[in-house]
């Protein structure tokens, strides 16, 4: 029990620390639906875990044409509020139906969501701003509470050595240092290397492989449909992904598409839709989105913090079930 009361404390802290630093950047909190249509899915439609009833009338009116899951995302609920509200942010649930276990991933696990009105770079800062607040939170803390929250001296070091601007590299810098071929996925093991040739410090994979873009060729890297085209670089997308040692990747981020028009054509030429179409989904799911979306929109930009990745970070574990109070995954259901 005691350790699971200092990882209680960690959790805390770091949510604490997260919250204040959104709070003071004057960004909103918002509370997302966490049962719903496809529209609460990330890149991969068939990890969503479907919600039914053994009621005797029918919850959710058409199953056949209306299902609904348990959400992995708040993004596109974030986006609507983005032309009103400028900066918005929720805190919440992220449900993942992988197979296997192992000490990175959790079947259910909590995420900060942000989305602003602004810009790919703007969007790096707030990921920096955030991520080093945290650090420099605990860090901070008397010596007596970081002990109650199992934080060695140590880790406080390491923690201390944090800087405010974290290494960027774009993913084509990645690959040819990493010796893979483009179009290639970058591994937790490629990550763990990418992160030892910077000083283990947390670092930025940038601008990845754009996939409505004709490559020539069938790439792994799979992105979400509406991350915004890089105008200066053709056939990429303005994304990032954050990986942090110990950890590997706990933040993925984009600047958002802003158009209507390509927003829907990219939807319907994503295989996150075609999946979803396999599942006897359809545009359907999307339509409230896409409805919000062509009443007003403005240039945004947004990402999703992997809470218990962050937690693994901070406290070095080896295994993300110990970098929670309450770890759940396909083996372990509490």
């Amino acid at each position: 029990m005691k350790d699971k009361l200092s990882t209680a404390l960690l959790e805390a802290q770091v949510f604490k620390s997260g919250r204040n630093y959104l709070e003071g950047e004057g960004f909103v909190e918002i509370f997302p639906p966490r049962i719903v249509r496809a529209s609460g899915a990330c890149e991969n439609v068939n990890t969503l875990f479907e919600v039914s009833s053994n009621k005797d009338f029918n919850w959710f009116g058409h199953p056949e044409k209306h299902q609904a899951y348990l959400a992995q995302t708040g993004q596109l609920y974030l986006e609507a509020f983005v032309p009103y509200l400028s900066k918005v942010y929720c805190v919440g649930p992220s449900f993942r139906a992988e197979p296997g276990s192992d000490n990175r991933h959790l079947t259910e696990f909590q995420m900060m969501e942000i989305e602003f009105a602004g810009n790919f770079d703007q969007l790096l800062e707030r990921i920096e701003g955030f991520v080093y607040h945290i650090a420099h939170d605990l860090v901070k803390l008397p010596a007596q509470k970081q002990k109650e929250m199992g934080l060695s001296d140590t880790t406080i070091a390491r923690l201390a050595k944090v800087k405010s601007v974290f290494p960027k590299v774009t993913y084509t810098e990645a690959i040819e240092k990493l010796g893979l071929n483009w179009g290639d996925d970058i591994n937790s093991k490629k990550e763990a290397e990418l992160i030892s040739m910077h000083d283990s410090h947390p670092l930025f994979i940038t601008r990845y492989p754009d996939p409505m873009w004709d490559h020539k060729k069938e790439i792994e890297v799979e992105k979400f449909f509406n991350m915004l085209p890089d105008k200066e670089t053709p056939g990429l997308v303005l994304s990032a992904d954050l990986i942090l040692p110990i950890a590997g990747e706990a933040v993925g981020s984009a600047a958002r598409v802003d158009d209507p028009e390509t927003l829907v054509y990219r939807l319907t030429n994503s295989k996150m839709y075609k999946r979803l179409l396999g599942m006897g989904g359809s545009i359907d799911d999307f339509a409230w989105y896409i409805d919000k979306s062509k009443e007003k929109m403005v240039p945004h930009a947004g990402c999703g913090f992997g809470m218990s990745r962050i937690l693994r970070w901070v406290s070095g574990t080896d295994d993300i079930k110990k970098a929670v109070a309450f770890a759940s995954n396909q083996h372990q259901i509490i």
